[in-house]
């Protein structure tokens, strides 16, 4: 049977060595007789795995003593809600970053509780590019600045931070945590869904900075209060048990690739690649500006797009999966985590110089 590569943008591939262990691990975990799905999540057995899971991610991120590490449920979508629920403590407005389609979902919760102030916006563009850092209409007094730093919808990504000046930095990093070395100190509160870098849809990571947690937005659900979860070590209710168990997996997987600075390399490597590879062509391109395209999202179209139905059926039946590019966008998506090796890029990119020669 030909290799399989999985291009979806989330749920997405998990690493061929994590699924392994897990498979080997799935009846009896380290001899006691049990699966992890099994366990109680207060037994020694399950404390061990979810600490070491959260000394791992805070070796690889490098995370200072005073930011609390929490793995909770309800994807990061329903962060949308909680980061005005933890930040606003009292003030009135937040800042929020207009790049894509994430963005305006958490733009629109947030204003369920709070005046949002969209200090920049690239929709006229259809987000094919980031407004330039000297256009944004800051307000130093806003409780927050928000940004989701990649775009997996449109596959636009900042390759820089915003300067918020004394403001909290929240960043929505679902699908570009871990791909690449993050300076933490520089954020208030980053959070991940885990099912497109961390492991299985389920588990949200959240990384709050200490000072950030406890004074909650009136009526706030006790489940949704930081400080409440953080104190709790996010065990007030049953987490997500086996999605924690996988990350931390992932996590170890990780580090014997040597962390996030070697991940990097092979994931510019592979965006390079590709990118290389469209750009190289008159068959396909890209719509997104090149200063900013995801090293995480690549989406690409072809030249004709009533081929696009056959592109896909050729690429299924040579391996490559979900490379449909979302319904708001169209065209193709290759979505390229860390768990994508660089040989199913290099298959990606030879099928695609196949097709063009045979279609084209």
């Amino acid at each position: 049977m030909a290799e399989i590569y999985n291009f979806s943008a989330g749920p997405a591939v998990l690493p061929k060595a994590v699924l392994e262990q897990a498979r080997d691990e799935l009846l009896d975990w380290h001899g006691t007789g049990m699966s992890v799905m099994e366990m109680s999540h207060r037994s020694k057995e399950y404390l061990s795995i979810a600490e070491q899971a959260e000394a791992d991610l805070r070796e690889l991120l490098s995370i200072p003593d005073n930011y609390r590490v929490l793995f909770l449920q309800g994807g990061a979508t329903s962060q949308f809600c909680m980061v005005p629920m933890n930040l606003l403590r009292g003030k009135q407005q937040a800042d929020y970053v207009n790049s894509g389609a994430w963005s305006k979902k958490a733009i629109a919760e947030a204003q369920r509780y709070c005046d949002v102030n969209v200090v920049a916006s690239s929709e006229d563009s259809n987000f094919s590019s980031i407004p330039a850092f000297d256009s944004w209409q800051l307000n130093e007094q806003a409780a927050y600045l928000h940004y989701t730093p990649n775009e997996t919808i449109g596959g636009v990504e900042f390759h820089w931070i915003p300067d918020s000046g004394d403001v909290p930095l929240v960043a929505d990093m679902s699908s570009t945590i871990l791909s690449r070395p993050l300076e933490v100190s520089r954020y208030g509160v980053i959070y991940a869904g885990a099912q497109k870098i961390i492991g299985p849809a389920g588990l949200t990571v959240v990384i709050v900075r200490d000072d950030l947690a406890g004074e909650t937005f009136p009526g706030t659900p006790t489940m949704f209060n930081y400080r409440k979860l953080a104190d709790n070590g996010s065990m007030m209710n049953t987490p997500p048990t086996y999605g924690w168990y996988l990350a931390g997996l992932v996590f170890k997987w990780l580090k014997q690739q040597g962390g996030v600075a070697a991940i990097a390399e092979v994931n510019q490597r592979k965006a390079q690649s590709l990118y290389a590879a469209i750009e190289g062509s008159g068959f396909y391109s890209s719509p997104v500006a090149r200063d900013c395209r995801s090293w995480m999202n690549v989406p690409f179209t072809l030249a004709d797009a009533g081929l696009d139905s056959e592109f896909l059926a050729q690429a299924g039946s040579a391996g490559l999966l979900n490379l449909k590019g979302h319904r708001s966008v169209g065209g193709m998506r290759a979505s390229i985590y860390n768990a994508m090796p660089e040989s199913g890029v290099a298959a990606l990119i030879d099928f695609m110089g196949e097709f063009e020669r045979t279609q084209g």
